[in-house]
């Protein structure tokens, strides 16, 4: 089972590495075509095939990286973040096959591929040794209604992407209007987001590897008055402490660009002991987030959708827009089953309730109303185009909260989700 495990770990790495020589290949298809001596067209359909090529070769090492680690672990590998972000990276994955072969769309790859890899980079900042399920996940329906959402989110993703391509093939970077510069704005909103991200993941490895490490101690009275318990609980820090735990005290702490110890506490609001560890660690993104955004605009010398509308030229909007919709269309029936019908049943059967506010669940129901808006607003009141494109960002946007906020942040039933 072990040499199993080992060679999952090894696929994950190789199918890794293949999706992001395929998306170097579609950079080379679309934007080499430009000082191509040839048909630009030619060059893009070439480096395109080579690409889908690339990223094929990664989702068959990514399905073996799946099955191997099923079955050396005992069960299906959705069952805490790492391995539920590598299921989802590769649906993603799958997806994008899917919607490529029916549209032929070399853009795409631009796009949609690079989400994949970011949630395979996030997927690999969570430990990653095989877990024992608890008893509530100890079930068939955890197969039916995690695969099934996750599917259903994966087509969501690509509908983003071409989304998103839409707005920046559609948008007027170069006016000066009211309304022109408002959609310039939000549009670099959703880059420093995705870049936030990225920051996030880059700087977990960087302290990871680095070895470093602060470690608190939190002391919490607990219990009715006269009989009262003292529960002291450890709390670890692999990122440098801006903010420490609530009430702690410092057991180890290791130096960092002068600080001997945290700038201040977290809140007495902000329960639990991992509460201060994850709220820094939110702080750490937004200060690295701004970091490389501000890289990426000196490098770029304009704001980033200024720097990325060029790519789009040529690209009808109304193809971005059609593949959008249908790709939302196609997750929205297969997420409703997985995430709430087939959910209920299992909750009903786990816990003895169809439905008990959890905040996954909420946040889960609604992802299913802003796509059901979405769906009614396209067919019955006529939004395509930007309004459509808008909102299909906007619930991805939604969604990743959900799998990402709402698991490591919001406590809940669902807690099993979280990590170290």
């Amino acid at each position: 089972m072990n040499d199993l495990l080992s060679i999952s770990s090894n696929m994950f790495v190789v199918a890794f590495f293949l999706y992001c020589a395929a998306f170097i290949l579609f950079a080379v298809a679309l934007m080499g075509r430009r000082w191509s001596n040839r048909d630009p067209v030619a060059h893009s359909k070439k480096w395109g095939k080579i690409a889908f090529i690339g990223s094929t070769l990664g989702l068959i090492f990514h399905l073996i990286f799946f099955v191997t680690r099923w079955i050396g672990g005992g069960h299906i590998p959705v069952s805490n973040m790492y391995e539920f972000m590598s299921f989802l990276s590769m649906m993603v994955m799958v997806a994008f096959t899917v919607v490529y072969l029916i549209y032929r769309k070399t853009l795409l790859g631009l796009f949609a591929v690079p989400i994949s890899i970011i949630i395979m980079a996030y997927a690999a900042v969570f430990p990653q040794e095989v877990q024992p399920l608890i008893p509530s996940l100890q079930s068939y329906w955890l197969k039916i209604h995690v695969t099934l959402a996750a599917a259903g989110e994966s087509f969501f993703a690509i509908g983003f992407a071409a989304g998103f391509m839409y707005l920046i093939r559609t948008v007027d970077f170069k006016s000066k209007e009211k309304r022109a510069r408002r959609q310039q704005r939000w549009v670099e909103v959703v880059f420093f987001s995705v870049i936030l991200v990225i920051s996030f993941i880059a700087t977990v490895f960087i302290f990871r590897a680095s070895g470093y490490e602060s470690v608190f101690t939190q002391t919490k009275v607990t219990g009715q008055p006269g009989a009262e318990q003292t529960v002291t609980q450890t709390v670890s820090y692999k990122l440098p402490p801006i903010v420490g735990p609530y009430q702690s005290k410092i057991v180890s702490y290791e130096p960092f660009l002068g600080m001997s110890k945290p700038l201040f506490n977290a809140p007495s609001w902000m329960n639990g002991v991992n509460a201060g560890r994850k709220f820094n660690t939110i702080i750490w993104s937004f200060i690295t987030g701004i970091i490389l955004y501000a890289i990426l605009r000196l490098i770029a010398r304009k704001p980033l959708g200024r720097a990325a509308s060029p790519v789009m030229e040529g690209i009808d909007p109304d193809d971005l827009d059609e593949i959008s919709y249908r790709a939302i269309a196609i997750g929205f029936p297969v997420f409703t089953l997985g995430a709430l019908i087939f959910a209920m049943i299992w909750a009903e059967i786990a816990w003895g309730t169809f439905w008990s506010w959890d905040p996954k669940e909420v946040w889960a129901l609604i992802c299913w109303l802003f796509y059901s808006a979405y769906l009614h607003l396209r067919l019955s009141r006529g939004w395509q185009g930007g309004k459509s494109a808008w909102l299909s960002v906007i619930g991805f946007l939604v969604v990743m909260f959900t799998l990402v906020g709402v698991n490591l942040v919001i406590a809940g039933l669902h807690s099993y989700a979280g990590v170290d």
